[in-house]
């Protein structure tokens, strides 16, 4: 009976709004107009259709009861109420009933409470839709998406909102919620290397500059209002990545990225909480890579990631490589110093030592003799000299982990692309465009997002979301 009642309302609507334009279409000529007045105003009425019988579907739920009990408390009827909530058709009125406990000290409300949406506003499936649109653009542009492809179309605030709400009501059990999503996931098959990297990328904070003026910036602008610049400051934000390698293909000298995992965190000091992600992400994929799985560790050349992985036990067993696209930069500014920048002799001297660096195993070391060689012989000046002081510093310092020639023959990746290209997608691309200013809390709740989907971890999270909100 009552699925009767449901069905004869949503037939009932279905037929009153498709007579308002269903005639005059079908007694024109088929044209272009037509065709395309025809598909608004089905579109129109299944969205109709979908409120009516949604709308139905909940008030047929209410019951007609004087008291209720709630968490062993009673509560008595006091009024009826009327609600708009934004569902996947669009806003619809509902009437519920309002009760209250003895001292009218709370209130509740069953039909709320029976579909989740106390202090709610929007549905489920709609908050999903929207917090994924937003890991990709803005609210504002989530809003100018879901006029074009959807039957709902919440304003940029209450999208806002359903974000914040929704990192709000994770933060606490967010830790455990991911420990759970990888425990169900596996390694890919035939899972030869096991590669950690991790990287820092700038963006733009809403807060003012601790000390000192900002960096490749004037301290001060003549005739400009320095206001807004005062109150802005360049931090580093971190992303790791965790990438399955296969074998190496046939034709190919590097090895088969399977997969990858990432990790993202706001700017923090020392970066604490980003570390503890990223070993924990990394302890789950060493449990679940093969027992006799090749560990990589490959960074660039900051001296602050290297201290880190240096001194932490859970690196141990790791072998570690700088990216080698990294120390080529370094090589091409070493050649500039030596032979001075766009010289023949520059372009010859940093292909030789590109190519010894693939190929021999001491190819470090033969970068140093030479650049002590050229340092000894030629007239540099000061500002050159200075300029090599520092490249040999560089590769002095890690030539230990220059051994590209050893891991290519082992089919080992020696360039550290995926969190390169992690940095740009899950940082630059969405939050780091012409005007973006972030605040720590909201940026990570966007990061958050993009790292879930960009993981491929979206349904995970999601499944995780919504058990935690029938437990709460």
């Amino acid at each position: 009976m009552r699925i009767n009642t449901i069905i004869e309302q949503a037939v009932s609507k279905f037929k009153q709004d498709m007579l308002l334009f269903c005639q005059e279409a079908a007694e024109a000529p088929l044209t272009p107009d037509t065709a395309s007045m025809f598909a608004q105003g089905l579109q129109k009425t299944l969205a109709a259709v979908g409120r009516t019988a949604f709308q139905t579907f909940l008030q047929m739920k209410e019951k007609n009861q004087d008291v209720v009990m709630h968490h062993n408390e009673l509560f008595r009827f006091k009024y009826e109420s009327e609600k708009h909530f934004m569902t996947l058709w669009g806003k619809i009125p509902v009437r519920r009933r309002i009760y209250q406990n003895a001292s009218d000290s709370k209130t509740y409300v069953p039909l709320d409470a029976a579909w989740g949406m106390q202090e709610e506003f929007m549905m489920l499936e709609a908050r999903e839709a929207v917090a994924f649109a937003c890991a990709y653009v803005t609210p504002e542009e989530t809003n100018k998406l879901l006029e074009k492809t959807a039957f709902f179309h919440p304003h940029p605030t209450q999208i806002k909102r359903c974000i914040e709400t929704l990192k709000a009501q994770v933060a606490t059990e967010q830790a455990a919620m991911d420990d759970r999503i990888r425990e169900q996931e596996q390694a890919p098959d035939a899972v030869r290397v096991l590669a950690a990297s991790a990287d820092g990328v700038n963006l733009m904070l809403n807060e003012p500059e601790q000390a000192g003026a900002k960096r490749g910036r004037p301290a001060q602008r003549p005739g400009k209002d320095n206001s807004q610049a005062s109150s802005t400051a360049y931090r580093n934000a971190m992303v790791g990545a965790i990438s399955f390698y296969g074998a190496v293909p046939k034709g190919k000298q590097a090895p088969q990225r399977l997969s990858c995992r990432y990790t993202s965190h706001m700017p923090e000091a020392n970066a604490p909480t980003f570390k503890s992600k990223f070993e924990a992400e990394l302890a789950a994929a060493e449990r679940q890579a093969p027992a006799n799985v090749i560990k990589v560790l490959l960074c660039d050349g900051a001296r602050s990631l290297w201290n880190y992985i240096d001194n932490r036990a859970c690196f141990e067993g790791y072998e570690k490589i700088i990216d080698y696209y990294h120390t080529v930069e370094h090589l091409s500014l070493a050649a500039e110093a030596l032979f001075g920048k766009g010289s023949g002799k520059a372009k010859a001297w940093y292909a030789k030592y590109r190519k010894q660096l693939l190929e021999k195993d001491d190819g470090a070391r033969s970068v140093l003799r030479s650049m002590d060689y050229y340092s000894s012989t030629r007239a540099l000046s000061k500002s050159r000299a200075e300029a090599v002081s520092v490249q040999r510093t560089f590769f002095e310092r890690n030539q230990g982990r220059m051994t590209y020639a050893a891991f290519r023959r082992r089919g080992l990746p020696i360039g550290s692309g995926p969190v390169e290209a992690a940095c740009k997608t899950i940082v630059k691309t969405r939050m780091c465009r012409s005007g973006m200013r972030w605040s720590r809390k909201g940026g990570q709740r966007i990061l958050d997002l993009r790292t879930y989907v960009l993981s491929n971890r979206w349904d995970a999270f999601w499944n995780e979301y919504k058990k935690l909100l029938r437990a709460v």
